[in-house]
């Protein structure tokens, strides 16, 4: 379904005139080609999300990259193409939320140690699946641990 959009989208930009986000969306629909190849198979939404998400991140790293190296007009439109990613994916948790749900992951699952941070991260990453950035997560799993 979420595919489907991207693909309409991909129409709508061209009839409008509107190059860059047709090229954008074309790159992330031949990302999920490439994924559906691996697969071998079509794609859930969950899994068009994820390559949707990564396609954030690449993003947002290359903005990073960009404003490190004095180039604030290449992160700009970095940028604004992440944003045009992020009205395709699930409306995102807050920090207060994710805060929650990775208390209740540790009661859950009783890890209070550092050295099963990645279990845990793992663990709340399931449950907020394309809601949460990683990041965040993390940072907040590391938090809730050190108290």
């Amino acid at each position: 379904m979420l595919k489907e959009k991207l693909q309409q989208d991909i129409k709508d930009a061209l009839k409008s005139g509107d190059g860059k986000k047709r090229m954008l969306l074309g790159m992330v629909l031949a990302a999920i080609k490439n994924k559906e190849i691996e697969k071998r198979g079509e794609l859930s939404d969950d899994d068009v999300i994820a390559v949707v998400a990564s396609e954030i991140k690449k993003r947002r790293d290359s903005t990073e990259q960009y404003e490190k190296g004095g180039r604030p007009e290449l992160a700009e439109g970095e940028r604004k193409e992440a944003e045009i990613l992020m009205a395709y994916m699930p409306e995102q948790m807050s920090e207060e939320d994710v805060r929650n749900e990775v208390k209740k992951t540790i009661t859950e699952t009783g890890i209070k140690d550092v050295k099963e941070i990645g279990k845990l991260i793992g663990a709340v990453m399931a449950k907020v699946k394309g809601k949460a950035d990683g990041q965040l997560v993390s940072r907040l799993v590391k938090e809730e641990l050190s108290k």
